[in-house]
C-alpha cells in the first residue's frame, strides 16, 4: 500500500496539485478515502487532517466507505422531483434492503445515491444504473430494473456488469 500511496504523493508534489485532485486520485485508486489514508497524507504534507475531512464531507462525490460494485443514481432535480424521484429513491432503497442512512448494501453489490440533476429532464424521472440512463421511471420500474424482471436479468447478472464501482462523470 505504501508504494501506491508514495506514487500518488509523488504525482501530487510533481504536479503541485490541490487537495481536491489529491483526494480524487486516492478515491480513484482505492474506491473510497479511508481515515488511515487521510492521516498518511496529512503527516507527509503537513496539512491538518481536518482540512482533508472538510473537503471530503463538503463534496458528496467523495466517499469514506467502500461503494458497491453497482451504482444506482436517482436524479432528484426539479423535473424528476416533481415526477416522483423521492418515491423512486425510497422504493430502490427498500428493494435493496437499505435502511436509515445506509447507502450501500452489506454485500457491497449496490450503492444508491442521489444526484442534484443529471440533465435529462425531458425523460424525467431518471435513474442511472452503472452509467446506463433509464428514463420515465417509477417505483415499479426501478424495482424491476434492480431485480431484473423486465429483461429477465438477475441481481447476479447486474453484479457482473463491466462498469465497475468507481464511476465518475
Amino acid at each position: 500500500m505504501d508504494k501506491v500511496l508514495n506514487r500518488i504523493l509523488e504525482e501530487h508534489l510533481r504536479e503541485k496539485g490541490n487537495l481536491i485532485l489529491l483526494l480524487q486520485r486516492i478515491q480513484e485508486t482505492y474506491g473510497f478515502i479511508s481515515e488511515e489514508k487521510v492521516q498518511w497524507f496529512s503527516d507527509r504534507l503537513e496539512i491538518p487532517a481536518s482540512r482533508f475531512f472538510g473537503v471530503i464531507t463538503f463534496y458528496p462525490k467523495f466517499r469514506m466507505k467502500p461503494a458497491g460494485k453497482n451504482t444506482l443514481t436517482v436524479c432528484c432535480g426539479a423535473a424528476c422531483h416533481i415526477k416522483g424521484a423521492q418515491q423512486i429513491l425510497d422504493k430502490s432503497r427498500e428493494a435493496l434492503g437499505l435502511s436509515g442512512s445506509q447507502d450501500t448494501t452489506e454485500d457491497l453489490k449496490f450503492t444508491v445515491e442521489k444526484a442534484t440533476c443529471i440533465g435529462a429532464c425531458n425523460i424525467a424521472p431518471v435513474v442511472i444504473l452503472n452509467k446506463q440512463v433509464h428514463g420515465a421511471m417509477d417505483p415499479e420500474k426501478v424495482t424491476k430494473l434492480l431485480t431484473g424482471s423486465p429483461k429477465k436479468m438477475s441481481l447476479s447478472a447486474i453484479d457482473g456488469c463491466a462498469e465497475g464501482p468507481h464511476r465518475r462523470p
